[in-house]
């Protein structure tokens, strides 16, 4: 059996602080492990291979894309493809690389624990999946499925491999981002496995997962560099290992926004979003010094609409309500007095860096 974890992850310039930041984060928590990357434009891979990472390996898409993956890729847009990508590029490290396992991880995770004991739930099972967990007013069960393509194992075993085969042939012939016959993006695919498939295995543990979109269900506290959730529902208490930092957003003049339209309270934005804010301003400034003029953040500056129709109506409204979200922060001394009501989760960077 291998002792080394082996993981892989793709990701491209706009997320290369967050991917580094899960990089770090498994350096930091992870005694023996190896991180195949995918870097899915050239930036990406210019920059990774000048960094030269230990404990990495990098496949750059020349070398991963086969025809079947290169059919599709025109009619998909680049969120759509990169899901599309994800059960091929466990398959093609699990193959390229003879691996006994590997498990897949977003690139905006960021392990505040060893993943040792999640990947240990797996026992003589083939597959390992996360549920969503959703805080009931957030369910988006029926849209977004059951369980989030955010960290998976799949064991080279007949089990895993069939799973793995049926659902890299799935996303090929459908992978888009719309609810379509019960269908969205890569994900809901998952939501029969267990019975569709054989040696599927659920993670229990409360600690692999934690995010926007359930993170209300628990308190947290810091104990001896470890945070610690508690579930308000049961009293129980777990190490947090992950947390999914999803729809994390960077703007111009500094300001970023945590997440979408979840409730974020002081006490998260404290233990769980400002270290990993600072990590990945540090690493900017890091990049910025050996590739001047380049923004590893991917930062969001088009807000101009020449005008207004039925389909970008929406698109304009929240592009004032930010302008007013952005005018209203910096009046209240950077978002100080909105850390404890701020319901677009807008924060400018200096309140992280100032706040104890």
């Amino acid at each position: 059996m291998e002792n080394k974890l082996s993981f892989c992850t793709l990701f491209d310039s706009n997320y290369l602080s967050r991917g580094l930041a899960l990089y770090n984060s498994l350096m930091e928590h992870c005694e023996n492990f190896h991180l195949y990357i995918f870097p899915f434009d050239e930036k990406c891979l210019e920059v990774l291979t000048e960094l030269n990472l230990p404990n990495t390996t990098l496949i750059p898409l020349s070398e991963f894309e086969d025809g079947e993956l290169l059919k599709v890729k025109q009619g998909r847009n680049r969120a759509e493809y990169a899901w599309t990508c994800t059960s091929s590029s466990i398959l093609f490290t699990i193959e390229k690389f003879n691996l006994q396992s590997c498990t897949y991880l977003d690139a905006d995770l960021f392990f505040f624990d060893s993943p040792q004991i999640l990947i240990d739930e797996l026992g003589s099972d083939s597959v390992l999946i996360t549920e969503h967990r959703y805080t009931p007013i957030y369910d988006q069960t029926k849209k977004s499925g059951i369980y989030c393509v955010q960290f998976i194992t799949i064991r080279n075993d007949e089990h895993g491999l069939k799973t793995l085969r049926w659902w890299r042939n799935a996303c090929l012939e459908w992978c888009y981002a719309r609810v379509e016959d019960g269908k969205f993006g890569d994900q809901k695919y998952l939501d029969n496995w267990t019975k569709q498939f054989e040696k599927i295995h659920v993670l229990n543990h409360l600690g692999g997962g934690v995010a926007p979109w359930n993170v209300q269900q628990y308190n947290f506290k810091k104990d001896n560099n470890l945070i610690f959730g508690i579930e308000k529902k049961s009293g129980k208490s777990f190490p947090l290992i992950f947390f999914h930092f999803h729809h994390l957003r960077f703007y111009g003049n500094d300001w970023i926004q945590l997440t979408g339209p979840f409730l974020i309270v002081k006490q998260v934005v404290k233990l769980i979003y400002r270290p990993y804010i600072i990590h990945l301003e540090q690493i900017k400034k890091q990049l910025e010094l050996q590739f001047p003029n380049y923004d590893p953040h991917g930062r969001f500056t088009n807000y101009k609409h020449s005008h207004v129709n039925s389909k970008n109506l929406d698109q304009v409204i929240k592009i004032y309500i930010m302008k007013i979200a952005f005018a209203m922060n910096k009046f209240f001394n950077k978002s100080r007095i909105f850390s404890f009501i701020n319901p677009l989760n807008l924060y400018n960077v200096n309140f992280f860096n100032e706040s104890k």
